[in-house]
């Protein structure tokens, strides 16, 4: 083969533009490799966007002794916070004692436990609490009089995904969204990709070594389909659903509950004005990209919270909903919620010259040590190059210190002293230090252009247009932003016209 065919030969192509997906993507160009990644529809559309959005061990996975794996998860959550302090932020997390449920001696081993289990430097350690004179009591019911205090992360899930595309965007990867993948062969070892746009139609046809099998709940279907393993069977889809409802108390903590069938809830302060209740917990059959809520599950959390508020949660509060499928290693778990968390790499297809790797399972707070796993893998194959290095990195904007948010949000206002500091605060929590490059020459409201509703100005729009891969009103309102919220149908129509128009003439990126 000669140098000129060499050449056009990358060192990965990665399938699958979901926190995975994008981390591989990131680890592997900042090492070195050349990277491609497709993702059939706009990044963190599927399980990505679905979560809890919370950076934690998983209390609840030390009843299944899933032990290494809580070890694993609560190192990560530091990790992470300080790789991306504007997105990513500590929660105080109240555990109120049912009486009827787990034993208060359970409960406070379990968090000694989790206390310890991953060496916790930053987060602040597990306290008793007196609900009846404490202010998280306050929107309780009366009969819960003692709980518990603990410390995990919130995240916003979708953000953290686009993060890790720019930034290995910023290392050289090539992220190709809208991107299906309708055929692979893998010829003299090496893995022909074809690919085809879903807004233009264009195919073409990359040559990769490695394959990386990122596809999330789509994993079983990609090795039936375009790969060609026909009886492939994996995982286990198991759908989460979550309601939004009006914010249900005033204090800054979350709340978990558990419930009489061994589950568990939460309830969690979510975009200032509401609070996010969730999650159901149950097997899905179909297609993931038609996951949606059932009305059995909207019920199950009305009630669920019911038992623990004094006001109740009605049907008719709930004003936003989204599900999530989990690809789950199929380990052979009686229930949903036995089934392990933690993820499973599998190599097949190997040659001298790469091979296939499948990723099964995860979950989104050790999204980063399975991405460096899976280069340990990719090093075996094509030799190693840089060495690892996203453990002290940060993300795009989170160059600044854990706690000083709200610093930079006052320096937001004080540089910028016509936008609101409503409108600081959420730029300083999306995009961190980079709100200096969405608001970069702007020195008056009018320099901010149309104001879409709840302070989304067109300035922004481009930003996410050209920098952040959106490209449809949906990708801006509920996964670069979550301000659809609070948008009526006509803002959310011109905002798709204005963003219709600006992609018709070339404008974005």
């Amino acid at each position: 083969m000669s140098s000129s065919q060499d050449q056009d030969i990358i060192d990965i192509f990665v399938v699958g533009g979901g926190v995975n997906g994008v981390g591989i993507a990131r680890d592997a160009a900042g090492r070195g490799y050349t990277v491609h990644l497709a993702e059939q529809s706009d990044l963190a559309s599927g399980t990505s966007s679905g979560s809890t959005k919370l950076i934690h061990g998983g209390l609840r996975y030390l009843e299944h002794y899933e032990f290494m794996l809580v070890r694993k998860a609560l190192i990560e959550r530091e990790i992470l916070w300080q790789m991306a302090p504007h997105i990513i932020k500590p929660m105080r997390f109240i555990l109120p004692h049912h009486k009827g449920l787990r034993p208060a001696w359970l409960l406070r081993l379990g968090l000694f436990m989790y206390d310890h289990l991953g060496g916790r430097k930053l987060l602040p350690p597990t306290r008793d609490v007196d609900l009846k004179t404490d202010p998280a009591g306050s929107p309780l019911l009366p009969m819960f009089t003692k709980g518990f205090e603990y410390s995990d992360c919130a995240v916003d899930d979708a953000r953290l995904v686009i993060l890790n595309a720019m930034d290995a965007r910023a290392y050289g990867a090539v992220i190709n969204t809208r991107t299906r993948v309708v055929n692979i062969q893998q010829i003299d070892g090496l893995w022909h990709i074809r690919t085809e746009n879903s807004e233009t139609g264009h195919q073409q046809t990359t040559l990769a070594r490695i394959l990386v099998n990122a596809t999330g709940p789509w994993i079983d279907r990609f090795l039936q389909g375009p790969v060609g393993q026909t009886s492939a069977h994996n995982v286990r889809l198991v759908m989460g659903s979550h309601i939004i409802v009006k914010k249900m108390y005033d204090h800054d903590r979350c709340y978990i509950f558990q419930n009489a069938d061994g589950r568990i809830i939460f309830a969690i302060p979510y975009e200032d004005d509401f609070t996010m209740i969730g999650t159901t917990d149950h097997d899905f059959e179909g297609d993931p990209a038609d996951a949606a809520i059932t009305e059995h599950e909207i019920e199950y959390l009305c009630t669920a919270a019911s038992e623990y508020f004094k006001q109740p949660v009605e049907r008719d509060q709930v004003i936003w909903q989204f599900s999530g499928v989990r690809p789950l290693f199929d380990d052979g778990a009686s229930k949903a919620q036995e089934a392990t968390r933690d993820y499973i790499l599998r190599v097949e297809n190997q040659t001298k010259l790469g091979g296939l790797i499948n990723i099964f399972g995860g979950k989104i707070t050790t999204y980063r040590c399975m991405a460096s796993a899976v280069l340990e893998k990719i090093e075996v194959m094509l030799g190693p190059k840089k060495s690892a290095w996203t453990k002290r990195s940060t993300l795009p904007g989170g160059d600044f210190a854990v706690n000083s948010l709200d610093t930079l949000s006052a320096g937001l206002s004080a540089e910028y002293p016509f936008i609101t500091s409503a409108l600081a605060a959420r730029l300083a929590r999306l995009y961190g230090t980079l709100a200096h490059d969405v608001l970069s020459g702007a020195a008056s409201l009018d320099d901010m252009g149309v104001c879409f509703g709840a302070d989304l100005y067109s300035r922004e729009v481009d930003y996410l247009m050209d920098r952040e891969f959106a490209m449809y009103a949906t990708d801006v309102l509920y996964r670069r932003t979550k301000v659809g919220l609070r948008f009526d149908e006509q803002q959310t129509s011109s905002l798709a016209g204005y963003m219709r128009k600006r992609l018709n003439g070339g404008g974005a990126a």
